[in-house]
């Protein structure tokens, strides 16, 4: 298939020096404000179509109106600080749910994998050190992200969680295999556990109801690394477990470092497993941070982070099928053909075949968790629907994300408005006792929450249900 032009290219702008040393202090910059909740703000009724009258919130659903790009020098940054959650203190879940504290004292756990017996495995885990000495942009966003509270050091490692007793609650606690390079994607295809680690696909035999793997993981492919500017690889088997599919971010914003630097990048890779050949088989996706199959057709769908800089309402992060052979638009275009005229050269051959994807999810939100549910424990409108975590936003303001949404689907497709379904981690003076991650439904129905800023895995039931 045809890929990005590889030439090297630069921004159609450069930052000024003075515009650079303001958004490295702006490190510091966070306001009082929680975050609004864009699923309750709804546009004025435009025609009777329901993708454009109305019934969507802003920046999301299957045709979202976008504004103008605003370029201005400087983007906007505003952070949530993260301070962690007082004792006792949990999210809020929405009117029908209840939560309850899967596990707390984890470190940075980013990714849940239920097993087959009900063991829960959590990727605990942050970016490795990249190599090279890293510039003033690069500066200024590691200040952010520290303060965001991604400045901790990887752990490097998986975490078996067991809750034999059925309460809601792991009573065990195991290090499952560690010495990893920044793991974040997990898989199990019959008895072997599959890792992405940020620089390589690795695997490991298992053992139903093993609380600790001791073999050395053996190396399937090597994966896209460097400078890792988008580091979490995400990872999914197809559900006959013949392939793997592994989302790999892009290197930079809008290929700023030049397309040398972007090959099999902001891209879904197919893996085949007895080989290790790895193919490209879609490309042009900013950021695929989480992959899963759909339970109605085995289709595969990814959550896609997109471009900052832009502006505050520019542009939606996305819920979409990811198709053989597509191209999603990065870095020449967005949410389709939309040009992003920053990018130089232009390449319009690839803009006319990019395609739009599925369904909006607000600007700058950053979905990091997907799970369709397959569950009973919830009524039956959430069957086949998608859970997504919404780790939270720093280019916009105010705050948007920052909670758990749905996404309701039906005939393998999406049916609905987004719904907030866990909420209340940022308080009320804007800081952030925790952000979500990764989302799995477990084996009683429940859906779990990896909160790498709270250091917790939450569990989401239906209210007054119980554990069971």
């Amino acid at each position: 298939m045809a890929r990005p032009d590889t030439k090297s290219f630069g921004l159609l702008r450069a930052w000024p020096s003075a515009a650079l040393l303001a958004l490295a202090l702006s490190a510091c910059m966070s306001s009082s404000e929680p975050p609004v909740d864009d699923t309750t703000q709804v546009p004025p009724a435009a025609s009777d179509d329901p993708a454009t009258s109305g019934e969507y919130p802003v920046g999301t659903g299957p045709d979202p109106v976008l504004p103008e790009p605003d370029e201005s020098a400087l983007p906007v940054v505003e952070i949530a600080p993260a301070v962690g959650w007082p004792e006792n203190a949990q999210p809020a879940p929405a009117a029908g749910f209840a939560v309850t504290a899967f596990a707390r004292g984890l470190d940075h756990p980013r990714t849940v994998t239920v097993l087959p017996n009900g063991d829960v495995l959590v990727a605990e885990a942050n970016k490795p050190e990249a190599p090279g000495t890293p510039g003033p942009k690069q500066l200024a966003m590691n200040a952010v992200q520290k303060r965001a509270g991604a400045g901790v050091p990887s752990a490097d490692r998986i975490t078996l969680l067991r809750d034999a007793d059925g309460d809601g609650v792991a009573e065990e606690r195991h290090v499952f295999l560690d010495g990893l390079t920044s793991p974040f994607g997990v898989a199990l295809v019959g008895d072997t556990l599959y890792v992405a680690n940020a620089d390589a696909l690795v695997r490991v035999p298992y053992a139903e109801g093993a609380t600790s793997i001791d073999a050395t993981p053996e190396k399937v492919a090597d994966l896209p690394a460097g400078r890792n500017h988008h580091w979490t690889k995400a990872l999914v088997a197809s559900a006959d477990g013949s392939r793997l599919y592994v989302g790999v971010g892009s290197n930079s914003n809008i290929a700023e470092h030049g397309m040398e630097e972007e090959v099999d990048r902001a891209a879904v890779l197919e893996v085949d497993p007895a080989t290790g050949a790895v193919r490209n088989y879609a490309s042009g996706l900013r950021n695929p941070t989480a992959l899963a199959i759909h339970p109605h057709d085995d289709a595969l769908w990814a959550v896609v982070n997109e471009r900052d800089e832009i502006g505050n309402d520019l542009v939606p992060d996305y819920l979409t099928s990811v198709r053989e052979g597509a191209f999603y638009g990065w870095p020449y275009s967005y949410f389709g053909q939309h040009v992003d005229t920053r990018v130089e050269p232009r390449a319009p051959d690839l803009v006319a075949r990019a395609i739009a994807p599925d369904y909006g999810l607000g600007s700058h939100v950053a979905p990091l968790g997907l799970a369709f549910y397959a569950g009973d424990a919830l009524p039956a409108r959430y069957r086949e629907g998608a859970f997504i975590g919404l780790h939270g936003s720093w280019n916009r303001k105010p705050k948007v994300g920052y909670s758990v949404v749905f996404v309701p689907f039906s005939g393998g497709r999406p049916s609905g408005p987004i719904e907030t379904v866990l909420g209340g981690f940022v308080n009320d003076r804007g800081d952030a006792q925790g952000r979500p991650v990764g989302v799995a439904v477990d084996g009683r129905g429940g859906v779990l929450v990896a909160d790498d800023v709270g250091n917790a895995v939450w569990r989401l039931q239906p209210a007054g249900a119980g554990a069971r």
